[in-house]
């Protein structure tokens, strides 16, 4: 049987616009495929054993931080501890690997919010990247719970606010799809209340101005799923390279097929073929 989508590329992150549900492209080199209407069709995606590094373009044998060789690991900001712990930022000190690069994504405005995707969680992104980074986490719900001047600073409201809720996901949970309901709005202001010494004395450290809490509005998100995993099993490119099955649902950044679940951005900077079938 001939394809309907016969392409190869270096895979990248999915590009998610938020919609009722989400709308999912695939992106492979310079080649976007749309994915929603590809719900119920067979695909094969095929690993050809090439890695490149999505900075330098470096053939590597491994990949580091989800796309990147050893020495862009190793050099560059994005791929600094500080960026899984904010908090540790260390541009203040003026050790930032890439000063430059530190202004346009740290020293810029960060959102504290809530997310339901395998229950409650709070985390932090740049404004610019909300509502991705909640569809990357496959959020039901989202509400922003602060804005803030600098990611660190919205570290260290996460810090306070982890020693009351979580800050990861369980993806195993938030792929079944039996989110729990919750009401975020009022779980805001019970953790505003909780850390409210905390906010006070980050805020006589940085200035009032610096930290603020928002009254806005939580946003609802719905993923294009037709069939939710009762079992979940994963397919891992680096061991056995081919993954195929009937296409069943999108959520997060993860492909559900009949076969078992594959996070795409994993597999970020490998070469890949992907193949779509016609249904039968």
């Amino acid at each position: 049987m001939s394809p309907l989508v016969d392409v190869s590329g270096r895979l990248r992150k999915m590009p998610v616009e938020a919609g009722k549900p989400v709308e999912y492209v695939i992106r492979l080199g310079d080649t976007r495929v749309p994915l929603n209407e590809m719900i119920g069709h067979s695909l094969q995606i095929d690993f050809d054993g090439v890695i490149r590094c999505i900075h330098c373009d470096r053939t590597t044998k491994k990949s580091f931080s989800q796309g990147y060789c050893y020495p862009c690991f190793r050099k560059l900001a994005a791929c600094d501890t500080c960026i899984m712990s904010p908090e540790k930022c260390h541009y203040h000190e003026g050790t930032c690997r890439e000063p430059e690069w530190g202004e346009t994504h740290c020293m810029v405005e960060h959102v504290v919010y809530l997310a339901n995707s395998s229950g409650l969680k709070v985390g932090i992104t740049r404004g610019s990247q909300v509502p991705t980074r909640w569809i990357d986490q496959g959020a039901v719900d989202a509400i922003p719970m602060m804005r803030v001047a600098t990611r660190q600073l919205a570290g260290f409201v996460e810090v306070a606010c982890k020693q009351h809720v979580a800050d990861r996901t369980n993806w195993r949970t938030m792929l079944k799809g039996d989110v729990p309901e919750l009401d975020l709005a009022a779980e805001r202001d019970r953790l505003l209340a909780l850390i409210a010494d905390d906010l006070d004395r980050l805020k006589a450290a940085h200035g009032a101005d610096a930290l603020r809490a928002v009254d806005e509005q939580a946003l609802g998100l719905s993923y294009p799923v037709d069939v939710w995993p009762q079992k979940i099993k994963t397919h891992n490119l680096d061991k056995v390279p081919s993954a195929e099955g009937v296409l069943e649902g999108i959520k997060g950044q993860y492909l559900m097929l009949d076969t078992g679940v594959i996070n795409i951005r994993k597999y970020t900077g490998y070469d890949v073929r992907l193949r779509v079938f016609p249904k039968p």
